[in-house]
This record gives C-alpha cells, structure tokens and sequence, in this order.
C-alpha cells in the first residue's frame, strides 16, 4: 500500500508581513502547523535567530532570502543560511552556474559545522508576480515566460540543486522533466474565492499538487484571515484530495 504525504507537510506558511509577537502568536493557533517560511521581511525583522525560535516550536523552516549575487558571495550567504538549521533554502537561478555550484557546496559545509543534515537548495526560476506582458515591457525579454522557467530550471538540475521554486502554472511540465526526488515548490496558491494579491501566475492548492507539486506556499489568504486555523484547515482539505 502507498504511503501518502499528510496535508499539512505539503502545506508551507509564509510568515511575511507579521511582526515577531505576531509569528508566535500565529503558530500557537495552529498546532497541526509543520512548515513555516522566512523571508527578508520577517528575517529582516527579527534577524538570525528566528529560524532557531521556530524550529524549537517543533517546525520546520523554508528560509527565503532568494541569493543572487557573485560567487564568492552566494558562498559565504549560503553557508551561514545553512548553520541556521533551515531545510529550505532559496537562491536565484539566474545567479549562474558558478555562483549555484558555490552555493551548493557551502550548504553542505555550513550545515555539517553545527551538526544539521544539508538543507535542500531551491533555485528561484520567475517570480509569481510577473505577467508576459509586464515580463516583455518591463524587462524587454521577448522569451515566453514557461520557456525561461524551462531554461533556469534545466540549470539548476543540471548542477546538483535540489529543486526549483516555480508557478503552478509551470509545474507540470517540470514535473515531466524532473522526477522526484527533485523538488517543485509552488507559491501563487489560492482558494479560487481569494483575492491574489500581486499574485499573477496562481492555481489551487489541490491542482498545484495534481501537477506534480511537492509543497505549496500559502501566506496571506491565511495569516491575514479573521480566523487563520479555519482557513489553514480549508486549505489542507483541499490538499488532502491528492
């Protein structure tokens, strides 16, 4: 018999946009809660130590700084992201395969230092805010978005990272390319009565996963409902169809 991922560790809060008193409180409403990510605002907030914090509440952290720079630099961020005990971590693929091959190996090393397993490295493709057209005026990249989500994610296999973060929309057909254990993290997620936000490229949770999703992230249609482990619960429902 096949053995199936529980709702909720397919289900990763983002905790952006709350203060620190906020995040705990947050968490304490919602003990079926396993997976939580950090990004710049919170980690900005509330600095290092945070992921520690979290982690001593018995979750797991998904650390989204998103690292895009030179190679020795990815080098030194990503070993220090790595001794935080995050399992996520995020850079952007656009970084290049010099700086993702940096940021590989010094996860691996931060990680051993302060006896942690290697956190797993996600290689930011396009963000889920831009639109086609946005990403052609803006950007002046006449490539259809699907196609450099293709381009980046080959990279980023091609290197040893250990998975991609993408639209649901994209998901499928990197699925299709890249089996498991490669991992399709998913953000632009909504219950089709949300508001999206700045959310462009979105789906659903349940079809997200359907596509070949190995988490989705969720963060305001719950952090900011008038009652949070009421949506958080209709968001695993949904979740547990797959």
């Amino acid at each position: 018999m096949l053995e199936t991922t529980p709702s909720n560790e397919k289900l990763i809060l983002a905790l952006d946009g709350l203060e620190i008193h906020e995040v705990f409180a947050l968490v304490e409403k919602l003990p079926e809660l396993r997976w939580v990510k950090v990004g710049l605002e919170l980690f900005l907030i509330a600095g290092p130590g945070i992921v520690s914090d979290l982690r001593q509440r018995g979750l797991r952290v998904f650390l989204d700084m998103k690292f895009h720079d030179i190679p020795v630099t990815m080098k030194s961020a990503c070993f220090h992201a790595a001794r935080t005990g995050a399992e996520l971590i995020t850079v952007h693929a656009v970084a290049g395969k010099n700086s993702l091959l940096e940021a590989q190996s010094a996860v691996i090393d931060g990680a051993s230092k302060e006896g942690f397993l290697p956190p797993t490295l996600l290689a930011v493709t396009v963000l889920t805010s831009w639109s086609q057209k946005n990403f052609s005026e803006e950007l002046e990249i006449n490539q259809p978005i699907a196609t450099r989500v293709e381009k980046l994610s080959a990279l980023a296999y091609q290197v040893g990272i250990g998975g991609c973060v993408c639209s649901p929309l994209e998901v499928s057909r990197l699925r299709n390319l890249y089996p498991e254990p490669f991992q399709l993290v998913t953000p632009g997620i909504r219950i089709m009565n949300d508001d999206f936000n700045d959310q462009k490229r979105v789906m659903t949770p349940s079809g997200a996963i359907a596509s070949g999703a190995s988490k989705i992230v969720v963060g305001r249609p719950i952090t900011q409902a008038e009652e949070p482990r009421k949506m958080f619960d209709i968001y695993c429902e949904d979740l547990a169809r797959f």
